[in-house]
């Protein structure tokens, strides 16, 4: 859809709920699984195996994206990306997302009219049929996306956290570490605040540029979790903290100790146990039924010690803590 010329591009301050709201809405279709869309008090979306399984997850402005790094078509696509991506990890395929947003009054139209194409062909790209069908919208003097996101098992049983057993492989789909190099790079050469330093993309090498946008517009192997489900997988999780903190609340759930292998952790090890927002798949398998596009990393090595190790060795790396990290992420 063509983007606003700067002489007509409002403010949101200038506008009525009803006209931003239309703006958003007519850039998205409807989903496949709608039944009854915008418009109503609620959406009406067919569950046709009969269970519907459900996340939500909040991007604020500081601790979770900086307006100097990411334009709002970032901004819908990462906040579709993360929510799609917990769907998949239970084995589900996304069927519709419900968008609450708390937007300054200062924004323009055309920020959130890029907002809702984000969104859109995030869902479009990861997981087709997918859609925006309804929300909330509000004003906030910090700029909040908080989105909830619905799946269908299509018969499948959820794959948890709690069912990895002994002589099961560790496997991962996705990528690992790329996003906290991304993130290393934006710290490291762009700024916000009182004298921002934006993201210029073309200052930026190959690696640097993939790095970022593997960071700013994930792309989750979304299509892999109900691959996974089907063929077999025992325990499942999006990575969005770090591989070493989420594969230790695997662990933790199914009382079992998952051993990594460094040298199937890819060029930066460390990075990959410490990175957060791959939003990879990490999943275990009998080990005659690992899923297309997933690469072992490991093996499930015993019960009743949940933990971590690399090599038989423990891991003393953590991920990312929104409470414990709070003062950097917002420094």
């Amino acid at each position: 859809m063509p983007s606003r010329s700067a002489d007509d591009d409002p403010r949101l301050s200038e506008l009525s709920e009803g006209q931003i709201l239309r703006a958003i809405l007519t850039r998205t279709p409807p989903a496949n699984h709608t039944l009854l869309g915008p418009g109503d008090d609620a959406a009406v979306i067919a569950a046709p195996s009969g269970s519907v399984v459900a996340t939500t997850d909040t991007l604020v402005h500081g601790p979770d994206f900086r307006l100097a790094w990411s334009n709002g078509y970032d901004l819908g696509w990462k906040a579709a990306a993360v929510n799609l991506a917990d769907i998949a990890a239970m084995g589900a395929r996304p069927t519709a997302l419900l968008v609450a947003l708390a937007v300054p009054r200062e924004l323009r139209l055309s920020f959130v009219e890029r907002l809702a194409d984000g969104f859109r062909e995030a869902c479009d790209a990861l997981a087709p049929g997918c859609a925006v069908v309804g929300g909330d919208l509000t004003t906030s003097d910090v700029l909040t996306i908080a989105v909830t996101a619905l799946g269908d098992l299509e018969g499948r049983a959820a794959v948890t956290r709690a069912g990895a057993q002994p002589g099961d492989v560790v496997a991962v789909a996705g990528e690992l570490g790329h996003a906290a190099h991304g993130l290393a790079v934006l710290f490291g050469r762009f700024r916000d605040g009182e004298t921002p330093v934006p993201v210029e993309r073309e200052m930026l090498a190959d690696g640097e540029s993939d790095a970022v946008a593997a960071q700013l517009r994930p792309r989750p192997p979304i299509g892999l979790g109900p691959m996974a489900a089907t063929a077999g997988a025992t325990a499942m999780m999006d990575v969005s903290d770090g591989l070493a903190l989420d594969a230790g609340r695997l662990a933790d759930a199914s009382g079992v100790t998952l051993d990594l292998r460094r040298d199937a952790l890819g060029a930066d090890p460390l990075r990959s146990l410490a990175g957060g927002e791959d939003h990879a798949l990490l999943a275990t398998f009998p080990p005659d039924r690992l899923a297309p596009g997933f690469r072992v990393i490991g093996t499930v090595v015993e019960r009743g010690a949940a933990g971590v190790l690399c090599d038989g060795e423990s891991v003393d790396v953590a991920g990312w803590d929104p409470y414990r990290d709070w003062d950097s992420a917002a420094g």
